[in-house]
């Protein structure tokens, strides 16, 4: 019984051909990605420094001892995150990275299926391979592993903690972000989804859980106070290397400081009003208001702040996931030309045109980041005016084909043909529809 479920079987619907053209294809580019570019490693190591930082920490020697000045990857976890990646130096130094590969491997994979899970499909489902199959793809996934970094781990935590926001158990929420925390506080901004939605709660363990593992590892290191002295201020700086930040570029490029700062402030804007229409309109539909708003959120945190990342995106895939929500904001071609600049692995530096390709690489992340605020704003921007055109503000501001008939305003929706085609149902829509066995519900 066993061998005939791998006896190989003609796909007899458009599901079925999809999952088995899918599915080996995302199995063995996680295989190649865990296997061969992440062991095989970079000139980018991000781990030397955390496996040092852990060998000395159980030592009880000096663990922010760094040389800011030089472009090699710096340790800047706090002595919380010191305490909980130390178990790993007990191992030499192969073995401790090998680990922690699989560990952050494992924990991409389980948030993918949480991510499945949380969107209403199952593994039966076209949309399991496709994602699993995109995440490993991505730039953001293969330099974590391999870079050797805790994304992985703090992607996990950041689903979890969605998870739980929406099921309101706040206090293990809380918890689940204070862990990411207490390693980098990447994932702080979300606090700001649960104050607006009033889930108090989820403060207390959300900086109980870092301030308790601060309080343990504090006496357990030999130079605490050089975290605050010396990496804090670091962190605080902005840099003209390795920064998608707008400041970042900004310096690269020699822009000038007034063009820099206007350019942050229309962004700030945009952002909140992005913000402020998303809890307007949107806060009683859960599950699209937490991945749409934490998404903004971080992306404006990156783009906005002293230090953005490209591997940082991989915190965007609950906001990539919303395309399969019929009101998302995703649905359109500039949406996903902005997450081509952030997440896909190419490369643009060319030998043949060596000025244009390195500005095309340096710029890509900064250009996307910047495109998907511009894109999430301007058609939120639009569903606001069209439904105050309509007069149907109070009903919300979903497209008019996503309406019941009567609440549209039929002479402000219907072209002068007299035709209806603008209420049909799109075929984006019944595509989303064959996804998995059950489609994936806009309400929460």
């Amino acid at each position: 019984m066993f061998l005939r479920q791998l006896e190989p079987r003609t796909g007899r619907t458009t599901t079925e051909v999809i999952c088995y053209v899918a599915w080996p294809l995302a199995i063995m580019t996680m295989l190649h990605r865990v296997f061969i570019k992440a062991i095989n490693g970079y000139i980018t190591d991000d781990f030397k420094p955390v496996y040092q930082a852990a060998l000395d920490f159980l030592n009880h020697r000096e663990v922010y001892y760094a040389n800011f000045d030089s472009v090699d990857p710096h340790y800047l976890y706090a002595p919380s995150g010191t305490l909980l990646i130390a178990p790993m130096a007990v191992l030499d130094p192969e073995k401790a990275r090998w680990l922690f590969i699989a560990v952050n491997a494992l924990a991409i994979v389980l948030a993918g299926y949480l991510l499945l899970k949380l969107f209403g499909y199952g593994l039966k489902s076209v949309a399991a391979p496709i994602l699993l199959l995109a995440m490993f793809s991505s730039e953001t996934v293969t330099n974590t592993l391999v870079f050797t970094n805790i994304n992985g781990c703090v992607l996990l935590g950041e689903i979890v903690f969605i998870m739980l926001l929406l099921k309101r158990r706040d206090l293990w929420a809380g918890a689940a972000l204070g862990l990411t925390i207490a390693v980098k506080p990447i994932l702080a901004p979300l606090l700001l989804i649960a104050l607006v939605r009033g889930q108090w709660k989820v403060f207390i363990t959300a900086i109980g859980v870092p301030l308790a593992l601060t309080a343990i590892a504090w006496p357990l290191s030999k130079d605490p106070m050089a975290f605050v002295t010396e990496t804090v201020p670091y962190l605080g700086e902005s840099r003209d290397y390795f920064n998608s930040a707008i400041v970042g570029n900004a310096e690269y490029y020699g822009l000038a400081p007034w063009l820099t700062w206007g350019i942050r402030l229309l962004f700030v804007a945009m952002v909140l009003i992005s913000l402020w229409l998303l809890y307007r309109y949107y806060r009683n539909d859960e599950l699209f208001f937490v991945a749409t708003s934490s998404g903004v959120i971080l992306t404006a945190s990156w783009l906005l702040g002293s230090l953005g990342q490209m591997y940082y995106s991989m915190m965007l895939f609950p906001l990539l996931m919303t395309v399969v929500l019929k009101n998302s904001v995703l649905r359109n071609w500039p949406a996903w030309l902005a997450i081509y600049g952030f997440m896909y692995y190419d490369s643009w530096l060319s030998t043949r045109f060596p000025d244009v390709g390195r500005l095309a690489e340096y710029m890509k992340t900064t250009l996307g980041w910047s495109l998907l605020l511009l894109v999430i704003f301007a058609v939120l921007a639009d569903r606001y005016l069209a439904a105050r055109r309509q007069g149907r503000l109070d009903k919300g501001i979903d497209p008019s084909y996503l309406l019941p008939s009567a609440v549209v305003d039929r002479s402000a929706s219907t072209p002068a043909d007299g035709s209806t085609s603008g209420t049909a149902p799109t075929s984006g829509d019944t595509a989303v529809t064959e996804l998995s066995e059950s489609p994936a519900p806009t309400t929460r």
